[in-house]
């Protein structure tokens, strides 16, 4: 395996490059999973809460394998993580395509979470973190995440154009295709070094240890709960959300001008949106982490998200509601991934980044774990999503509130202090 040894003076490289080319690939079809909860539920007359638990379960594995894969990544290697993350993704879409029942959709659903940790963040940005100065991290993090939202916009409609071409067996089999294709921008990724100096001698169990003791870590690990709620809910649950409870696209209107003509369209379209705005809110809040403090700027990131969500879900759901509560719950959807990777990296540093990332990620999934399945148990229930949004607003507000008392002095300036206390 080739690596680097020194810190690449680019912002632009081919590391980062060739990290953004895998997270699109790997996002755009976690992105559409969405979109299969209809013509799956209606082909074979299942509850909602069916599918969503499949996806549920495919939430909760992400963050379970986001440590395990970004810790094989630095004991094993970068990119044998990869390709084991891409194989477990190719394997469990494959074999979805032939899944009747919803226990064999929930089984396999534990491959492609498998599957989205080893190509997903933790693993991405431990290298791309590793593969930039100091000097421009914080907004490489951010521009690598915003790789993910662009795989958020290709995606949905890609996947929305299949199913209507075909049926949505072959459409997994179309996206396995996708994932498998992924694996040629390895060829050209140069994986840096890990760092040499003192941390890199410190035991990874001593380093975790260390970490979940701190009252700081605990912090980051609850306020992301939030985040993973919020986003799995909407990323699942959006789609049918719109078809079902938006009002019809007014014939004439700007929207229906722009080739919208169903709901079921504005669907797919409005998970598109939210990944056109959050590329540009993601590499701003990774500029902004750059100069401002972290934990604030995630406090202030989670109130807005709950003040959004508050107005959206108070008012008719319209087509113009729905594009406009896109766009601005886009600018702050993946916006907390570069600043709270990159408060890990500031306060435990970057030797076992990926990992200590993985285990907050996993606040993040088990959030989205409840998020999706919460969704669809109450849809069935009371046919409306409306307790689950007010939920997720609930804990958008605790988030707000919890990153507030975080430390951001790295851990080994702390130490001193903490001996002499």
């Amino acid at each position: 395996m080739t690596t680097i040894t020194h810190k690449n003076s680019l912002l632009l490289n081919p590391v980062l490059i060739t990290g953004c080319i895998i997270l699109l690939v790997s996002f755009s079809i976690r992105a559409s999973f969405g979109l299969f909860q209809i013509p799956i539920a209606t082909e074979f007359n299942w509850l909602r809460a069916d599918f969503s638990f499949a996806i549920a379960i495919q939430n909760l594995f992400w963050g379970i394998g986001q440590p395990l894969f970004s810790a094989l990544a630095e004991k094993y290697g970068d990119k044998k993580a990869i390709v084991a993350g891409v194989a477990c993704y190719v394997t469990g879409l494959v074999l979805s395509a032939f899944a009747i029942t919803p226990g064999q959709h929930q089984l396999l659903e534990i491959l492609v979470g498998f599957g989205i940790a080893g190509t997903g963040f933790g693993v991405i940005l431990a290298i791309v973190g590793r593969a930039v100065s100091d000097k421009y991290r914080s907004l490489a993090l951010g521009i690598t995440t915003a790789a993910g939202s662009a795989g958020q916009i290709v995606g949905p409609p890609i996947t929305q154009h299949l199913l209507q071409q075909m049926p949505w067996q072959s459409v997994f089999i179309a996206l396995a295709g996708f994932v498998l294709v992924s694996l040629v921008a390895l060829f050209f990724m140069r994986i840096p070094a890990p760092p040499t100096k003192q941390q890199s001698d410190e035991k990874m169990s001593k380093v975790i240890m260390q970490a979940v003791k701190d009252p700081s870590f605990a912090f980051i690990f609850i306020g992301f709960f939030s985040c993973g709620y919020q986003l799995a809910f909407i990323t699942a649950h959006f789609p049918a959300f719109i078809t079902e409870m938006c009002s019809v696209v007014t014939p004439g209107s700007v929207i229906q001008s722009l080739g919208v003509s169903s709901t079921s369209t504005l669907g797919a379209i409005a998970i598109a949106l939210i990944g056109v705005s959050n590329i540009v809110g993601t590499i701003l809040a990774g500029w902004l982490g750059s100069k401002y403090s972290r934990k604030y700027l995630l406090s202030g990131i989670y109130l807005m998200r709950t003040i959004v969500a508050a107005v959206f879900i108070l008012n008719p759901v319209t087509p113009e509601s729905v594009v406009l509560f896109s766009i601005l719950m886009g600018a702050l959807w993946l916006a907390t991934v570069p600043l709270t990777s990159g408060l890990v990296a500031q306060i435990y540093g970057l030797r076992y980044m990926g990992t200590l990332y993985g285990l907050v990620f996993f606040s993040h999934q088990l959030g989205g774990f409840i998020g999706v399945w919460l969704g669809g148990t109450m849809f069935d229930l009371y046919g409306n999503y409306t307790l689950v949004w007010w939920v997720g607003i609930g804990v958008g507000a605790l988030s707000a509130l919890v990153h507030l008392p975080i430390q951001e002095r790295p851990w080994a300036e702390r130490q001193p202090q903490l001996t002499a206390s």
